[in-house]
């Protein structure tokens, strides 16, 4: 298990900085994070549940949970889930891949990243 040596919330780029001691670094912005968040509310229980309209999120705390995890507070109001140092470094370590398979889930599901924006399909 890897555990982060340094953690930063920069809350002007919506990311979450996390360095390791073997040089590796990343920035995970703030939407990645909050539709990849392991609550049940996100993964339902087994069956995941596609998260839209999350653009604009921003982070606005992050708490330690134990010495296993931190709690990720954002700005919509979502905060259960406790991201586990193992899953973090996943999520760093897989964020290209993981982030295209989110925006083709989105296409493919007729949802957008901004909530204000709505996708309308004809049957012509």
């Amino acid at each position: 298990m890897l555990i982060p040596t340094r953690i930063k919330l920069n809350k002007s780029s919506k990311t979450l900085e996390l360095g390791y001691a073997n040089g590796e670094q990343f920035s995970l912005p703030a939407e990645f994070l909050r539709v990849h968040s392991p609550s049940a509310q996100v993964q339902g229980h087994g069956n995941p549940i596609l998260q839209y309209g999350k653009l604009h999120v921003a982070l606005t705390q992050v708490q330690p949970a134990g010495n296993y995890a931190l709690k990720l507070v954002f700005d919509d109001g979502h905060d259960s889930g406790l991201f586990t140092w193992d899953y973090l470094y996943q999520l760093g370590t897989h964020y290209t891949l993981m982030w295209q398979a989110y925006l083709e889930q989105l296409k493919a599901s007729g949802h957008s990243r901004d909530p204000s924006e709505s996708v309308v399909r004809l049957m012509l």
